[in-house]
């Protein structure tokens, strides 16, 4: 068939099958980092396994490996299907995802040799900074020429939270990774104290902000009225969620900063603005969750919407306890404890995972010319399954959190403290150990998904969509 009258699947698909490829990697390094928190000796002394090296490669496997590549695959669909129009460019496309691969497997290499910058979320050493910078343009120019040359006058609004991503982590990456290389596995950043942590939390918030959700949004704002067959709930709201989470994410970073040598008032500005981002966060879960008028007996024998309406509830709770945590007098229990594990795996599996598997589950029957996955029952189980490993490990943290928090500021009526830092480490032992299970549970789920997948792209080849010829 002419390319010219049929999308870009190709890239498509292999962002897809990328997505569960590295979702089972990203998860089973986090199984085996939880795994030596309860059994430390699981590093056998050997420095590429301990948990300090290989914790970064989880956040940046789960979050750029798996995460990136379900963000890529589903915005180059979304894109060409609403604007009725191929992809900007076959060579950029087909660059932005090998060169996105060789940006994980670098990070792959790296981060266990001990290569890092010692940036939360952006650990990845200088040469990998341009590689990415240079995948982000193209992806820019692929993605916004798409939108250019489309056949539709109007832009669906999954297409401008894909937009505000991409254009707001290319200035976050290059603002945040400005650094001055030493050699070419060693660089400094250019900014000093507490400006580089106020610089590295404007970042690490909004790639939570921008990356982890406004992205996500485009794809939850595309797949739930597609897969529950209904228009979105509230077109006008979606424009007002888009309009007012972009414009208050931004500001919200200060809060991972509270008693530190940040001024004062920056610290208290940041927590505003995540309080105020609690209105358009839950406008656009109400949204997506009334999508479903009149479709709610759907969620009975769809289990594509229960991942996509779950995920959804997920992103609610964490949208209300992220502000709540960011309340100074609430943060004075819960920084630096695991409460805020419990929190940031809330929205990673609950939010994040939960909506790029039920997206996945949508679009990989129609890129291999079938009409739904090989088992239904199999999405069903994994669905019951990943919510159980979510629950599992979140409630566990929870409980772990606020024990430590409660026990690290008890004291005694002399002034001195109640308990000893190792007193607390024993007390959380339990909940460590239920949080590998949780995490095992996850996995499970993800390998149960690879299972369907294998089966269902079997013996099937690609197909190539025609693109409508009238407008």
């Amino acid at each position: 068939m002419d390319t010219s009258t049929t999308y870009n699947y190709k890239v498509v698909r292999q962002f897809a099958i990328m997505t569960v490829v590295w979702g089972i990697v990203g998860m089973l390094v986090g199984v085996v980092i939880a795994a030596q928190l309860v059994w430390p000796q699981l590093n056998f002394d050997i420095p590429w396994l301990t948990y300090s090296r290989l914790r970064p490669l989880h956040t940046n496997a789960v979050i750029f490996a798996f995460g990136g590549s379900a963000l890529f695959a589903t915005s180059y669909y979304v894109v060409q299907r609403t604007c009725q129009a191929r992809l900007f460019s076959n060579g950029l496309a087909a660059f932005t995802f090998w060169g996105w691969q060789v940006v994980i497997v670098a990070a792959a290499i790296t981060l266990p040799l001990g290569i890092t910058a010692s940036k939360e979320y952006a650990e990845l050493e200088w040469p990998i900074d341009l590689l990415i910078t240079l995948v982000w343009v193209a992806y820019a120019v692929v993605f916004f020429g798409t939108i250019v040359k489309r056949r539709v006058k109007h832009i669906y609004v999954a297409n401008w939270f894909y937009g505000a991503f991409i254009l707001t982590i290319a200035v976050l990456h290059v603002v945040n990774s400005a650094a001055l290389p030493v050699t070419a596995t060693k660089s400094y950043s250019v900014y000093p104290g507490a400006i580089d942590a106020m610089v590295q939390w404007w970042y690490g918030h909004n790639a939570v902000g921008f990356f982890l959700t406004a992205g996500f949004l485009g794809m939850m704002y595309y797949f739930v009225p597609k897969q529950a067959n209904r228009p979105v709930y509230s077109y006008r709201l979606s424009v007002v969620h888009f309009w007012a989470l972009i414009s208050t994410y931004m500001w919200a970073g200060p809060h991972h900063l509270h008693y530190t040598a940040l001024p004062d008032w920056a610290q208290s500005l940041g927590m505003v603005f995540s309080l105020i981002l609690l209105a358009p966060s839950w406008g656009g879960m109400i949204n997506g969750i009334m999508t479903l008028s009149g479709a709610w007996h759907k969620l009975r024998t769809d289990p594509i919407l229960k991942f996509l309406i779950v995920s959804l509830s997920f992103y609610g709770m964490s949208t209300f306890e992220g502000p709540m945590m960011s309340i100074k007098t609430v943060n004075a229990l819960s920084h630096y404890t695991d409460w805020t594990i419990g929190h940031v795996h809330s929205g990673a599996l609950g939010w994040v995972a939960m909506v790029s598997i039920g997206s996945l589950y949508f679009l990989i029957p129609r890129l291999f010319g079938r009409e739904q996955m090989h088992s239904i029952k199999l999405i069903d189980v994994h669905f019951w399954v990943a919510t159980i490993g979510v629950v599992l490990y979140i409630v566990a943290m929870w409980i772990a959190g606020i024990m430590q928090g409660l026990m690290w500021r008890a004291v005694n009526a002399d002034g001195t403290l109640t308990y000893s830092f190792v007193e607390s480490l024993e007390a959380m032992y339990p909940y460590y150990f239920v949080r590998l299970l949780g995490g095992v549970v996850f996995l499970s789920g993800m390998l149960i998904m690879a299972y369907n997948v294998i089966r269902t792209i079997q013996g099937n080849k690609p197909v190539e969509a025609a693109i409508p010829q009238t407008a």
